[in-house]
């Protein structure tokens, strides 16, 4: 899944040599080889949750949720699945600041964003019924329950990334499909 190889910057700034990046970290635990039958069903979850989302919003929904869960992993594979997918680099670097750059997304996906934001951020006690009701605009009943596990799913993910420490900068674009 993850290797200990160190990872090269191609191009450094012009002004630090390319060694005075820091050592990459390995991995506290390579969960997945420890629990095999609990990543195969991860990867049945993710499967079955992707169906009737568009990809490219799969995609900027994950990269949202990894971004509020701070999962550098689930940042690099998903950055790098988006652009594969097609998306562009400026809508991926404004994700971040979504609220202040609403006019790079549509209205379904500004929707989704932010019950993203809602079912990831938990702590704030609950998905408001005004970001639930937004989504259901968008969204029929069928693709509004594959977009909330999508963004269940993600969240999972994350925190085994989080928890496990998983390296980023190793993966490649379709790796675990």
């Amino acid at each position: 899944m993850t290797t200990n190889t160190t990872h090269t910057a191609t191009t450094a700034p012009a002004t630090t040599a390319p060694d005075a990046f820091a050592p990459e970290e390995a991995p506290r635990l390579e969960w997945a080889k420890h629990a095999p039958e609990v990543w195969k069903a991860m990867l049945r979850l993710e499967k079955a949750s992707a169906q009737g989302v568009e990809p490219k919003l799969r995609e900027l929904v994950k990269i949202r949720a990894s971004q509020l869960n701070h999962c550098a992993f689930c940042l690099d594979m998903h950055t790098k699945d988006a652009l594969a997918a097609g998306e562009s680099v400026e809508r991926i670097v404004q994700l971040a600041a979504w609220e202040e750059s609403r006019h790079f997304y549509t209205e379904q996906e500004l929707a989704a964003i932010e019950l993203t934001e809602a079912v990831t951020v938990l702590t704030d006690g609950f998905v408001p019924d005004e970001v639930y009701a937004k989504a259901a605009e968008f969204f029929d009943e069928t693709e509004l329950a594959h977009l909330i596990a999508a963004i269940t799913v993600i969240n999972a993910w994350n925190r085994f990334g989080v928890t496990c420490r998983l390296t980023p900068g190793h993966y490649t674009p379709g790796q675990f499909q």
